[in-house]
């Protein structure tokens, strides 16, 4: 593969340790948070699938409505497919063969219109991207730190310990964990969440910076500021994304 020529992008890339635990909320929120300080955050989604632009379910249409940026859908994510599969299988699906310098090349506007990115990922970070790369090689081409989004429930140690180590044999720095109890794939009284977060702090090594929650009133910005503020340690991500107030 070869060595993708690009200038510093500024950011921080949340990933999860699998599809549906809830990385565009957590985004979004983060986002919202960050701006309600005065911070110039944006958002950027290199590539999605499993709808298109206008339904207002796709993860840059609802990244946008957390995070109460005013942009464009198709700015935030350049690339979208309708079919739900993996980023490379839905592109070829539509007749389009994704590369990484093209994916990187469409953040690049972005980079230049804010003060720092939180990017987000699609799945986790073995998702194929190209016929030649994965997740993880989009993010060390980036080269910036990642926060990793799992959820809280049973079997969310092995999949973050996982994914902390496919990253850190790449060198990728992690600024830590936060546990989502609002994934698609959380379970209720689960007596594992209760110890799940230490457990991942105690074999990893990672800092757990909160819990959060599953959501049951609307996804705006004020609401999302709230419950960031209250269950999440904003400030190893400003440190992460240089905002260092």
């Amino acid at each position: 593969m070869n060595k993708v020529n690009l200038g510093t992008i500024r950011g921080l890339f949340v990933t999860g340790t699998d599809t549906g635990v809830g990385k565009t909320m957590v985004t979004a929120a983060i986002t919202a948070a960050l701006r309600a300080e005065g911070l110039n955050a944006g958002v950027w989604k290199p590539v999605q699938s499993g709808a298109l632009i206008g339904s207002g379910v796709t993860d840059a249409e609802r990244l946008l409505q957390g995070s109460g940026i005013n942009e464009r859908p198709e700015a935030v994510a350049p690339f979208t497919f309708e079919a739900p599969l993996t980023p490379m299988l839905a592109a070829k699906h539509a007749g389009v063969t994704l590369t990484l310098k093209e994916l990187i090349a469409a953040g690049e506007p972005l980079s230049k219109r804010y003060e720092a990115l939180l990017i987000e990922g699609a799945g986790g970070v073995a998702v194929p991207l190209t016929d030649e790369a994965i997740m993880v090689d989009l993010i060390a081409e980036l080269q910036v730190p990642v926060l990793i989004v799992a959820r809280s429930s049973l079997g969310t140690i092995n999949h973050t310990l996982l994914t902390a180590s496919f990253l850190r044999h790449r060198a990728i720095p992690i600024v830590g964990v936060i546990m989502n109890d609002g994934g698609l794939l959380e379970r209720y009284d689960d007596p594992s969440v209760a110890a799940n977060a230490e457990l991942i702090e105690q074999y990893s090594g990672l800092k757990v910076l909160g819990r959060f929650p599953r959501l049951y009133s609307e996804a705006n910005s004020e609401n999302l500021i709230h419950i960031i503020r209250k269950t999440i340690q904003l400030v190893p991500i400003r440190q992460a994304l240089q905002f260092n107030q």
